[in-house]
């Protein structure tokens, strides 16, 4: 038999064997009511008599319940035939019931068969999860979701959904099919011979089937086992005689297997360690092992690999790894050679852990150093490379991480960016969009760089404007600020960090789209002005400063809401970066809502916030806050509050100033006007501070304002 890995979960393995006991409890006790025999109907009759004395008691708790009197119930076959009764009108309830639930697990398999055949494989799992949901004991959705794990190399999750797939059906196959991959995956050969096995004993039809899965379980273990053994004798010294030139000599044998092959590089790799060995390896044609060899050289840029094509492909990408790092002269002819330019790409987007693993490992020692760099833009078309490597998002592993640190590497090249923006519109942002949706089944810190390194393309403003009108984009960001059961965790809260930065770079644009979404990106951040941390609180800020501007009915929203408060209560709280978007928030807000500016009036108790950003360091908080104090001195009694602070003071100094930005001059001397229009005692003042002159300077900016 296969053995069966201990479940996770075991509350919920408890409660699915309970739920079919329930099953077969009440399928025979069905059959004994309707039995023809006497003796079994009475005995069925006495077991439902004792069901309806027991009600909704457990069995746990009759063992902890002592029976002390003996009941006598002369109707009990009356009301065995009514529990009956009350039986099949509940089978017919839950058969409905689970007759609609079947409809939508179904629907939802094939939503998920949909993403699975576009290679969205998070999406796919999401969809069959989802159908589980509506119908756990659907044997499909397991099997299909176990499918999908096995394309993210997600190999102990694939089993434990093929061990509920055999619980549902012991005769499915695939489930056993599958299961015998996700082991050879994980090396478990022992296990993966088994469940092929299983597969002969249920239909002899499959020996064929069987035969090829057992081949490749034993052609896999040989491999590694002579990979084990080439470097005990590595280690053991027993080809450290051998010269570079003897072993390049020894792959120039004709007509040997391919894992001869993979054994001789692997070695060679081994024996190159330093650069006066690179340099041999160079100065005798190490890097024509491509051309002069076609076994070789087929093996590499086969588009489907066997196994053993699989192993010299990794013992190849080892071997120029050992030979190229720290070496620029070998980077630079690796580069020339035609078969890894253009296969390079393709290893990326191979699909097979080990490839993909050491293909970024070697571009990796390209990729963070600037010379590197430099070689791979002359050398290399990377049109398609931010696309390749954002999808390692999708993994679990190491290689989203390596991905990611490559992009970063990359992102900061001029020449990159614009290879960025051929496929922008028609590759890279379904895939973005795609993995924004689905945040919470990738790999989310790789999610939060892959977001800095769109947003890092906003610097460039033809991509910027391109993203910023994609729909797609802002619906993605707008579902990830959502955020959902995972929303608290620190991977997602980085997510959600680096996407509220993504749409302040965008907002930098004005377009329809983004006053279509308006509202909704202002009530998204207004919610997220509660959050706990205080990054995301911040750059919340700073997306209603900029996003705010586009749509009245926005400002009109968040008002309602009661951003006035918030940002008032921030800008007490001090912190530059906040009072700078706060301030600019408030400005837009009072500059056209009359209720913004009551409420403002309010919340600042003598406008004792807008006085201390009135002396700020930063000008545009100045201008802002000057902005501000103008625009709510309209409101009744907002003059008087004043009487007795030094604002003329601080007004008059800044609209006679020498302030940089001009709007400072302007601004005050506009506060300036409305508060001597709004209340005249301040007039007294100004005389005092020979301020009239400005003053009436000031006058044609209140009547133009």
């Amino acid at each position: 038999p296969v053995p069966t890995a201990m479940l996770r979960d075991e509350d919920t393995e408890a409660d699915f064997q309970r739920f079919l006991r329930r099953v077969d409890d009440v399928t025979s006790l069905l059959q004994g009511l309707s039995s023809p025999d006497v003796a079994v109907k009475e005995k069925a009759i006495a077991e439902a008599e004792e069901k309806l004395r027991a009600g909704g008691t457990s069995e746990e708790e009759e063992t902890r319940t002592t029976v002390t009197r003996t009941v006598i119930n002369t109707r009990a076959p009356v009301r065995a035939y009514a529990f009956l009764a009350m039986l099949e009108k509940d089978a017919k309830e839950r058969a409905k019931q689970r007759k609609r639930n079947e409809q939508l697990a179904n629907a939802l398999k094939e939503k998920g068969n949909d993403a699975f055949r576009r290679g969205d494989f998070a999406r796919a799992i999401q969809r069959y999860t989802e159908g589980l949901e509506k119908l756990r004991d659907k044997q499909e959705l397991y099997t299909n979701r176990a499918q999908a794990y096995l394309k993210i190399q997600e190999y102990e999750k694939a089993i434990g959904d093929c061990e509920w797939a055999l619980k549902c059906n012991e005769k499915c196959i695939k489930a056993y099919f599958l299961m015998g991959k996700a082991h050879l995956a994980l090396k478990h050969y022992p296990e993966s011979r088994q469940c092929y096995e299983k597969i002969l004993q249920i239909d002899p039809q499959k020996e064929s089937l069987f035969k090829d899965c057992v081949n490749e379980v034993n052609l896999e273990e040989k491999r590694v086992k002579d990979e084990e053994r080439a470097m005990k004798e590595v280690q053991a010294g027993s080809v450290a005689a051998l010269s570079i030139k003897e072993l390049l000599q020894r792959l120039d044998t004709p007509g040997q297997d391919i894992l001869f092959y993979a054994g001789g590089i692997r070695i060679l790799a081994e024996v190159v360690k330093d650069c006066t060995e690179q340099t041999l390896f160079r100065t005798n044609n190490g890097f024509s092992i491509l051309g002069d060899n076609e076994a070789v050289r087929g093996a590499f840029c086969a588009e489907r690999k066997s196994p053993a094509e699989v192993e010299l492909c990794v013992s190849l990408l080892l071997l120029w790894q050992a030979v190229c790092a720290g070496n620029e002269e070998n980077q630079r002819l690796l580069l020339t050679q035609p078969d890894v330019s253009a296969q390079l790409p393709e290893l990326l987007s191979s699909g097979i852990l080990e490839i993909q693993r050491e293909t970024l490992a070697l571009i990796a020692l390209y990729s963070e150093k600037e010379s590197g760099r430099k070689l791979l833009l002359r050398h290399q078309d990377l049109t398609r490379w931010l696309q390749i490597l954002m999808a390692f998002v999708k993994c679990s592993d190491a290689r989203a991480g390596s991905a990611m640190n490559i992009l970063s590497d990359l992102i900061g090249e001029k020449r990159f960016k614009a290879q960025c923006g051929v496929l922008l519109s028609t590759g890279v942002l379904p895939l973005f969009t795609q993995l924004l949706a689905s945040a919470r089944l990738v790999n989310q810190a790789a999610l939060a760089r892959a977001i800095g390194t769109v947003g890092s393309l906003c610097a460039d403003p033809g991509l910027r404007a391109r993203l910023a009108e994609s729909r797609e984009c802002w619906q993605g960001c707008l579902k990830l600020l959502d955020g959902g059961p995972d929303g608290s965790s620190p991977s997602y809260q980085e997510c959600v960090f680096a996407a509220l930065g993504l749409m302040m770079n965008l907002l930098l644009e004005s377009n329809g789209i983004i006053q279509d979404f308006a509202v909704d990106i202002s009530g998204r951040c207004l919610a997220l002005l509660s959050h706990q941390d205080g990054r995301i609180v911040t750059r919340a800020i700073g997306v209603l400063s900029r996003v705010l501007p586009a749509s009245s009915s926005a400002v009109e929203e968040v008002v309602k809401a009661g951003v006035v408060k918030k940002m008032i209560r921030f800008l007490k709280a001090g912190g530059q970066l906040t009072a700078s978007y706060g301030i600019k928030t408030l400005g837009i807000c009072t500059k056209s809502n009359r209720q913004a500016q009551e409420e403002l009036v309010k919340a600042d108790k003598g406008f004792a916030v807008l006085l201390r950003l009135l002396q700020s360091e930063d000008e545009m908080v100045v201008g802002n806050a000057a902005f501000c104090l103008g625009q709510c001195l309209g409101v009744p009694g907002a003059g008087t509050s004043l009487l007795n602070s030094n604002v003329v003071l601080l007004l008059l100094r800044l609209a006679g100033g020498d302030a940089a930005r001009t709007n400072v001059q302007e601004n005050a001397a506009i506060a300036l006007g409305k508060l001597c229009v709004a209340e005249p005692r301040h007039v007294h003042q100004l005389r005092k501070l020979n301020g009239l002159a400005i003053l009436n300077s000031s006058m044609k900016y209140v009547h133009s304002s």
